[in-house]
Order: C-alpha cells, then sequence, then structure tokens
C-alpha cells in the first residue's frame, strides 16, 4: 500500500509519515514546496504522479487569529484545498482521510460534542474547516473526516511548547480557565491514522487523546511533568482577548472508535508525560 500525506512538514503530517514508514507501508509525505493545495492542476499532477491507494490530508491553515483577517487565503486552503484532494480521489478512486476540528461546533453548553452533531462554527477557521468537510463528503463516497483538538507533536508549534518557552522568560504566567477539551498528542493520533487508512470503515470520527481539563489545567500539568517552577494564574476568556472566538467546551465524544473496532486513543496525561519525556530526550 502506499500513502500519500500532505502537510509532512506540520506536527501531525510528520508523525504520519514515520507511523506508516515503521509499518512497511509505503508513505510520501509533501508540503508546499511539492504541491500547493491551493492549485488544482498542482494537486492532480502530483497524486497522480504519486499513484497512491489513499490520502492523509493533514495541510491546514491553523492560524486561528490571522484567519479573521485572511478569510479568502484561509478558505482557499481549508476548504477549497480538500475540494481539491478530494476530486482526485475519486477520478482514481481511492480513499482519502480529512483531518478537521473541534471549531466546527457551536463551542456552547458542557456535553460532549458527537460525530453527528450539527455544526454551527464561530469563526472563519471553523468556518473553512466545516466548508472542507462538506466538500469532500459533496465529492467522495470513501472518506474519513477526523476531527480533533488541542493538538501538539515533536515537530513544529504548539501550547506545550510555548508555556515552556514562556517559563524561561516569566515566573508569572496567565492561562485561560474557562475553556475545555482533550490535549492530543500527534504520535497516538498517527497511530490511529495509520489503523484507519488500511480499512473502509468510512465515515465522521472524532480523536482526541482521553480525559478533558481547562487549558489552565493543562498549562498546570505540563510545568509538573517538565519540573518547572512557575506562577499559573487563572484568567477568563474575556479577560484574554482574542480575535478569533475560542470554543468553550470542545469535549469530544470518541466512543465511534471502539464502536468500529478502533482503539481510543490513551489518556491525555499519558500522552503529555510521553511527549515531555521525548521534549527533554531532544534538548
Amino acid at each position: 500500500m502506499k500513502v500519500f500525506v500532505t502537510g509532512v512538514k506540520g506536527q501531525l503530517g510528520h508523525d504520519v509519515v514515520n507511523e506508516l514508514t515503521e509499518r512497511g507501508i509505503e508513505a510520501l509525505g509533501v508540503d508546499i514546496d511539492e504541491m500547493d493545495i491551493t492549485d488544482p492542476v498542482s494537486v492532480d499532477k502530483v497524486i497522480r504522479e504519486a499513484a497512491p491507494d489513499a490520502v492523509i490530508h493533514c495541510a491546514a491553515y491553523t492560524a486561528v487569529d490571522a484567519a479573521e483577517e485572511n478569510e479568502e487565503l484561509c478558505r482557499r486552503v481549508n476548504a477549497e484545498g480538500p475540494g481539491n484532494i478530494a476530486r482526485v480521489c475519486k477520478e482514481l478512486n481511492i480513499k482519502m482521510i480529512q483531518i478537521s476540528t473541534d471549531y466546527v461546533f457551536s463551542g456552547e453548553g458542557i456535553r460532549f460534542w458527537k460525530p453527528e452533531d450539527v455544526c454551527e462554527p464561530q469563526s472563519v477557521y471553523g468556518r473553512t474547516k466545516y466548508e472542507g468537510e462538506l466538500a469532500v463528503q459533496e465529492i467522495l463516497d470513501k472518506y474519513f473526516i477526523v476531527r480533533i483538538a488541542w493538538v501538539f507533536g515533536i515537530n513544529g508549534k504548539n501550547f506545550v511548547k510555548t508555556m515552556l518557552n514562556l517559563a524561561k522568560t516569566y515566573d508569572t504566567i496567565r492561562v485561560v480557565n474557562d475553556q475545555f477539551g482533550s490535549p492530543t498528542y500527534t504520535y497516538d493520533l498517527a497511530k490511529l491514522l495509520a489503523d484507519m487508512v488500511v480499512t473502509d470503515k468510512y465515515g465522521i470520527y472524532h480523536a482526541t487523546n482521553e480525559g478533558t481539563c481547562s487549558w489552565y489545567d493543562f498549562a498546570c500539568a505540563i510545568f509538573r511533568e517538565a519540573g518547572v517552577d512557575v506562577n499559573v494564574i487563572p484568567v477568563t476568556t474575556a479577560e484574554y482577548a482574542a480575535k478569533a472566538k475560542r470554543p468553550a467546551n470542545s469535549r469530544m465524544d470518541n466512543n465511534k472508535l471502539t464502536e468500529n473496532g478502533f482503539a481510543k486513543l490513551p489518556a491525555w496525561q499519558d500522552a503529555l508525560k510521553r511527549y515531555v519525556a521525548a521534549l527533554q530526550a531532544e534538548a
């Protein structure tokens, strides 16, 4: 089997290629230098030449605040890009995994979002990612849409690295305490996607590490795990002004994974422990 992976320079794409390769599955990872997903001609040419059996589409415009001022570019990447890839997959009769986000929901309430729940995105980023989901569903029958949240990995920027870097300069850090979700380690997520891509159990899934917390809880756990002494002060979303509206509730129901024979991801605390150890080993 050969799998084509976009966004190989990002956190998830990097880990997906590594995981597939480790399993003896041929993986071809590309980024914008090799294929511009907003250019249908480029997408058609590169994927046809690769002749894969499946595409795992990890590339995305993920700068949530910047998206509010760059809506056209964000839409080209997050909505039109998946559509361009899906059309080639349709013509080649191959499957596609589209990575999506918790931001497709309203972010209200306290219950866990299910894959079939109504999507009501509240930001440019969320709207364009939802449009990308719709494009894939309209074009393809053989698709997986995997919604993820609060992602961290070795390759690239993330909340864990940001917190640890801030602690090098500041002895007090303010972190939002009224947004709840599940931190998700790309190393664990990559294993799930590698399990998924060899099946035909198509549909929409949620995939985060198990357990929930606030960003404040997560920050405190990061510093404990890393052995860093810093004063963390909880603040409200209103106090921490941001251009894009953040979901207060990003709790995801991952039960569809086990219902379809896939293993859920480990607890986020376990994932964080392994991740911090990996970061310290690299240092």
